[in-house]
C-alpha cells in the first residue's frame, strides 16, 4: 500500500485581473484591521502590471514541470495545486482530491524556510481547509523546509553568476551581492524552542537566510562581498522588523562608493509580485537615482535542478531516501519543541 495518493503544491495565490486585486488583498489581510486605503496603496503595485500577479502562471509552469519529472523518474503520484488566498483555493483543491479518492497527500509549500509566515501559516491553512471539509478530508503532510538543498542553492548560484556577468565590466569587480528576503517582525522571527532555538533576534529564519547567502557566495568565481537584506515590510514603524531594508542599504552602499549591486531574491522560489515590484521597480529605481549599476538575479522558478529537487524531496517520504543538505544548521524538526513556531 503506497503511503501517499497524491502530491499537492501549495502557494500564496494572486489576482489575474484588475477586478480581482482588492478582493485578493482582502483575503490576504482578513482579520488584521488593515485600512482600505492601505489596500488601495498596495493594489497600485498590481495595477502597474494590469492587475496580474505572475505567481499563478509560475505555479502552472511548475506543476507542468514537476508532472513531467515525476513521469520521467517513475514517481506515480498525480499532481494538484491549491492556493492560500486566491483561486484555485486550497479548500476547493482538497475537495476535488477527496472526490478523486485521494486519502493521503504529500504537499510542498512554495517557501523554502522555517518561520511562522513561511511554514506555520501553511499548516494552519491546511487545518482550516480540512476542518471545512469534515471527517472525509484528505490527510496532508508538508515536505520539510528545503532552503539548503542543492536543488535550491544551485539555481541561485547560476542565476547570480548570470546577473554578475550582465553588469558592465568596469563595475563588476567592485559589485556587492545583496541577498534579499521578505522581512518579518523580529518577534515572529525568533524561534521558540527545539533545534532552532538560540539563533538570536533574527531567529532560525535569519540564520537560514544567512546560510543560503553563504552557500551561494562561496560557489561563485571571485570573492564578492555579500550580505542579507530585507524587503516588503508592511508593519507600523513602532514594531521592530528584520533589517536592513534593501533600499536603505543601497543608499548606504552608494555613499561608500560601491559601483554596483546584484540583488539575489533568495528568500523566494519564484519571481512573483514582491520580486517584480519591490526589486525590479523600487530597488532598481533607488540604484538608478544614485548612479549604481544594478542587476537582479532570477529566483529558482522552473530551473531543471529545482524541479528535480521536488522529485528528490518526494522520494525522501515515499522511498525513505536520506535528506540531502548542503548547510550545517540544525535540521528543522516540526512538532518537536515548537521548532517553527508551530503549536
Amino acid at each position: 500500500m503506497r503511503p501517499y495518493d497524491a502530491f499537492l503544491l501549495i502557494s500564496f495565490g494572486g489576482p489575474e485581473g484588475e477586478d480581482e486585486v482588492i478582493p485578493f488583498l482582502e483575503n490576504v489581510t482578513r482579520g488584521r484591521n488593515i485600512p482600505r486605503e492601505r489596500l488601495a496603496e498596495v493594489g497600485e503595485h498590481y495595477f502597474l502590471f494590469q492587475g496580474v500577479s505572475p505567481i499563478n502562471q509560475q505555479c502552472r509552469d511548475l506543476v507542468a514541470a514537476v508532472t513531467a519529472d515525476f513521469a520521467d523518474s517513475g514517481v506515480d503520484l498525480p499532481v494538484y495545486w491549491g492556493n492560500r488566498f486566491w483561486q484555485p483555493m486550497l479548500v476547493d483543491t482538497l475537495a476535488r482530491m477527496r472526490d478523486d479518492g485521494v486519502r493521503r497527500v504529500l504537499a510542498l509549500p512554495t517557501s523554502a524556510y522555517c518561520n511562522w509566515s513561511s511554514r506555520t501559516a501553511y499548516h494552519e491553512d491546511v487545518d482550516r481547509a480540512r476542518a471545512a471539509l469534515g471527517e472525509d478530508a484528505p490527510e496532508v503532510e508538508l515536505i520539510r523546509p528545503f532552503y539548503d538543498h542543492p536543488g535550491f542553492v544551485e539555481p541561485l548560484v547560476e542565476h547570480t553568476r548570470a546577473a554578475l556577468d550582465a553588469l558592465p565590466e568596469d563595475r563588476r569587480g567592485g559589485a556587492r551581492l545583496l541577498f534579499s528576503a521578505h522581512s518579518v517582525p523580529t518577534a515572529m522571527a525568533r524561534a521558540s524552542g527545539g533545534p532552532c532555538q538560540g539563533f538570536g533576534p533574527s531567529g532560525a529564519y535569519g540564520a537560514q537566510l544567512a546560510e543560503v547567502a553563504r552557500l551561494v557566495a562561496e560557489r561563485l568565481e571571485g570573492a564578492y562581498p555579500y550580505e542579507v537584506v530585507y524587503q516588503s515590510r508592511s508593519g507600523p514603524p513602532s514594531q521592530p522588523w528584520l533589517e536592513p531594508d534593501v533600499n536603505d542599504r543601497i543608499e548606504e552602499l552608494a555613499g561608500e562608493g560601491v559601483p554596483a549591486v546584484v540583488v539575489v531574491p533568495h528568500g523566494f522560489v519564484s519571481d512573483h509580485m514582491e520580486v517584480k515590484f519591490d526589486l525590479d521597480v523600487e530597488a532598481r529605481e533607488t540604484a538608478g537615482k544614485l548612479g549604481l549599476g544594478y542587476e537582479r538575479a532570477l529566483s529558482p522558478g522552473t530551473h531543471p535542478r529545482f524541479v528535480s529537487m521536488v522529485t528528490e524531496l518526494v522520494r525522501e517520504y515515499t522511498d525513505g531516501a536520506g535528506p540531502v543538505r548542503l548547510g550545517g544548521l540544525p535540521a528543522c524538526a516540526e512538532g518537536a519543541g515548537n521548532c517553527c513556531g508551530q503549536s
